[in-house]
């Protein structure tokens, strides 16, 4: 009896704590959003600050208490990112895509992996900082993008394809670093794993290219629970499956997501999605934060300045070459260099992968700090690109007239708004999607047949 009260006055206590640090995590984030940080760095802060490492903060927290919460929040992220993937962009432009895409890929990566191998930690650990230096956060890139209100610059499609180009790389490269991790010395074993993670990622790119038609018969339910429920449980299912086959966790949760993008029902996923990727992916954030040790940042500290200015160096060179090939200026190149330097969930995913694997012990604060650095330094470089741009350039930013508004069209939009924000009409409208989806094949339209 006493055990168990006991048990409860512990869980009452780190829920507490846990509930504490979410809230200072929402007060540190409107703190960061006056000079524009995203998310992610603020977790990380809030997490480390809590650290049982450190002892700086009055409430201390083992990550070990959200360790599931967080594999959620992981699977969750790669799953939005399969969901949001546009495989129509992709295909329709993958010349330029690949040679712009695979050009930063190569220069960065490449970097990334001299300069791993110079730091002398080993050649797979090497391979992990190659990954590291490499590649972007997609969700920052996304997010600024949006915050920034530059969706309609000339430069944004050309972002957009690069972390496109990156998000299937990705899906090859953690196959093949996960093999590499797992500690085979058998060439055939190795060669069977291999075969088996591709196998898996050619299937599950088929489907999405392919089977969107059959998938999305899955989800022909009017229970929102239930919907829920499905989405999050293929989610959760496919991330085990990966795990299994040897290509991680985080890309069986993004190629399920990739599937589910291909079906009519995206939109209604992502609508539902998106806040549990937010939730979830805070608890991912926080735990990271939790397992950084400040007496191992002395060890990384000097790699990380140059990692960081490496990546500085590079991303203005790759911006300037993507530009010249899309034919458009220099500043537009600074501006694609500015917000790609943003690195995130993808460096962190990486660093937990070496500890399990149990590689070299600085990898995991040189990832955190590395990420810290960047997830602050490239938000605060691509809100301020375009002057930074004028500065280098001595060129002058030409006024933008405002455009006159029709004050009958803002009446007619106010009205759409009144009357489409009532939850009974937002179901009506989804009842009749849904009735559309089940009509007749013959009486379906071009676009549904494309799926």
């Amino acid at each position: 009896m006493f055990a168990a009260a006991a048990a409860e006055g512990s869980l009452g206590t780190d829920l507490i704590v846990l509930g504490t640090l979410l809230i200072v995590a929402y007060i540190f984030g409107r703190l960061g959003k006056l000079i524009g940080l995203p998310a992610i760095p603020i977790y990380m802060i809030v997490g480390f600050l809590a650290s049982p490492h450190n002892g700086w903060f009055p409430l201390n927290f083992e990550s070990s208490y959200i360790e599931l919460i967080a594999v959620f929040g992981l699977i969750l992220l790669l799953f939005n990112l399969g969901l949001e993937f546009d495989q129509d962009e992709f295909f329709g432009n993958a010349g330029k895509l690949l040679i712009s895409g695979g050009s930063y890929l190569v220069l960065l990566m490449g970097a990334g992996l001299i300069f791993g191998f110079v730091l002398g930690w080993g050649t797979p650990e090497a391979l992990i900082v190659a990954g590291i230096i490499g590649t972007s956060s997609s969700a920052i890139v996304t997010k600024l993008l949006i915050e920034l209100n530059r969706l309609a610059n000339r430069e944004t499609p050309m972002i957009l394809g690069v972390t496109v180009v990156q998000d299937i790389f990705l899906a090859v490269y953690l196959a093949i670093v996960s093999v590499v991790l797992s500690g085979e010395s058998d060439p055939w074993l190795v060669v069977g794993k291999l075969a088996i993670a591709f196998t898996f990622l050619v299937v599950m790119f088929s489907i999405a290219r392919w089977g969107g038609a059959y998938v999305s018969r899955l989800f022909r339910t009017k229970d929102d629970e239930l919907f829920t429920i499905l989405f999050f449980g293929l989610a959760v299912l496919f991330g085990g499956l990966g795990e299994v086959l040897g290509v991680s966790d985080a890309i069986g949760a993004f190629l399920i997501g990739l599937v589910l993008g291909a079906t009519r029902y995206s939109a209604k996923i992502e609508h539902v999605a998106v806040p549990l990727r937010d939730v979830f992916g805070a608890f991912f954030f926080l735990n990271f934060g939790l397992t950084l040790d400040p007496s191992q940042f002395p060890l990384v500290i000097w790699p990380v300045v140059f990692a960081v200015i490496l990546t500085l160096v590079l991303n203005v060179v790759a911006g300037q070459f993507m530009a010249r090939l899309y034919g458009f200026s220099t500043q537009a190149g600074i501006n694609a260099a500015a917000i790609l330097m943003n690195r995130g969930e993808f460096a962190l995913i990486l660093a937990i992968l070496a500890l399990t694997a149990g590689l070299d012990e600085r990898l995991q604060p040189f990832a955190g700090l590395y990420v810290l650095v960047m997830s602050v330094m490239g938000p605060l470089l691509a809100s301020n690109s375009e002057r930074i741009g004028a500065s280098v350039l001595r060129t002058k930013k030409v006024p933008v007239k405002p455009r006159v508004r029709n004050p009958m069209l803002d009446e007619q939009i106010a009205l759409v708004e009144a009357v489409t924000s009532d939850a009974d009409t937002a179901r009506v409208v989804d009842r009749i999607v849904e009735q559309a989806g089940n009509e007749h094949p013959a009486d379906r339209t071009k676009r549904d047949d494309d799926f």
